[in-house]
């Protein structure tokens, strides 16, 4: 590649710009960006939203002049190579790089929206941008009633920010228990009392069914923490009505068994999907994600894919790590590298609370549950309140949690990266080396 091909990526989040920086002069890049907002780390606006980091604080490194900002590409003309613009302008391309993202899960729940509407209620925040991290900021003052739904990384994480403002916190989560995709269940109990212990109410098994709004026909009066099918019998007809130029507001939720929680504020915590769309209208194949091969490359050959809006091998990751390594995997290969891309070992890290809170530190990587066979090495210290456990498989580190301490994550995770046997595992799990 020489300076002289023209690359061209949407997307300046964080696997665009590490593209960008990683191929510096060997090519022309422009970098189209939809927020208008300083390219940022989404990995810290939980921190922004607790209160902890100044917005600023999470700037990504300056990326010159590549970057357009406040540019959306609404279309992709493979036969041209060619991106248009809702700005009126074009830009050409040998080759173009996806770098999309994903979006928030928006469930399909009751009141959510209007009949052909697509505004969400006042009071409702997804929790995936820094424009749902301002909004949600600006909304929160201490007692405010707070619902989250979703109890993965997301829900947890913007659970104890708003815990960490003042909010009174629920959180409610459809699976059994917290985090479940990456931690087990004693790691997972350790983690509630946690959050509970931060003024978070958690139910877990818990679907919200809808959302209560002042322009619902179930409207409830303000006041009731929760009430029950019977309790709101006759209530409907007492309930805040709004007319045609009044926004709705949501004043609670409902869930599965009928029962009501009184809401100030929901959060929308749900998951994310891949941001696909453009892939799609342009042919290219689409999965979950856009389906690249080990040179991240769609089924176009001049059209590549990182990130989140990526699927290698099955796998979209949706992890700053593997956004990371894509993007130098991709680098290398359009500055003339011939090394595959084999995939990303995810290393999920997350603190809870702050200063004057106490705050736990969690940890996980790799298979955290264990298959018939395996051996699990666990070592929880109830006076700490710490816990480790690791899973093997043979003689190899196949994946494992750690909460409350970390210092040893690092070896840990360097074992399992290297798919090493490891010699001392009472040294990996300790401090001290076990002495």
């Amino acid at each position: 590649m020489t300076s002289e091909q023209r690359v061209v990526v949407i997307g300046g989040g964080l696997a665009g710009l590490r593209l960008a920086d990683r191929l510096g002069p060997a090519a022309t890049v422009t970098v189209l960006g939809e927020e208008s907002h300083v390219p940022y780390n989404r990995v810290l606006l939980a921190e922004v939203l607790a209160g902890r980091y100044a917005p600023v604080v999470t700037a990504l490194p300056a990326p010159g002049q590549a970057l357009r900002r406040g540019v959306r590409a609404v279309r992709v003309d493979r036969a041209e190579r060619a991106v248009h613009c809702d700005d009126g302008t074009v830009a050409p391309y040998d080759t173009l790089v996806l770098a999309t993202g994903s979006n928030a899960v928006l469930p399909p729940l009751r009141g959510l929206f209007e009949p052909e509407g697509r505004e969400l209620p006042d009071g409702v925040h997804a929790f995936r941008t820094m424009d749902d991290c301002l909004a949600l900021s600006a909304a929160v003052r201490p007692g405010v009633r707070a619902v989250v739904i979703g109890g993965g990384l997301l829900g947890v994480s913007a659970a104890r920010a708003l815990a960490a403002r003042g909010a009174v916190v629920v959180l409610a989560q459809q699976g059994e228990r917290l985090m479940e995709r990456h931690l087990d269940a004693e790691a997972s109990t350790l983690l509630a009392t946690h959050l509970t212990e931060l003024g978070v109410e958690i139910h877990t098994e818990c679907r919200v069914r809808g959302l209560v709004t002042t322009g619902s026909p179930t409207a409830r009066l303000p006041g009731l923490r929760l009430t029950s099918p019977a309790r709101r019998t006759g209530r409907a007809e007492a309930g805040i009505r709004r007319g045609d130029d009044t926004p709705r507001k949501v004043t609670g939720v409902e869930l599965a068994d009928g029962y009501r929680l009184e809401a100030e504020l929901v959060v929308l915590a749900c998951g994310v999907r891949p941001r696909t769309g453009l892939a799609k209208a342009a042919g290219l194949d689409v999965r979950t994600g856009i389906v690249v091969d080990d040179h991240l490359r769609t089924s176009d050959p001049h059209i590549h894919a990182i990130g989140d809006c990526a699927e290698h091998a099955g796998h979209v990751y949706g992890l700053a790590g593997a956004a990371l390594e894509q993007a130098d995997a991709l680098a290398a290969v359009l500055t003339g590298g011939s090394a595959p891309y084999t995939g990303t070992r995810a290393l999920t890290r997350l603190t809870l609370g702050g200063a004057g809170q106490g705050s736990l530190d969690l940890a996980a990587f790799g298979e955290t549950t264990p298959r018939p066979g395996d051996d699990v090495v666990r070592l929880a210290d109830g006076t700490r309140r710490t816990y480790r456990k690791v899973v093997l498989r043979g003689d190899r580190l196949v994946g494992g949690v750690l909460l409350g301490e970390l210092s040893t994550v690092g070896a840990l995770a360097r074992t399992w990266e290297g798919g090493e046997a490891p010699h001392d595992l009472f040294h990996l799990l300790t401090d001290d080396g076990g002495h």
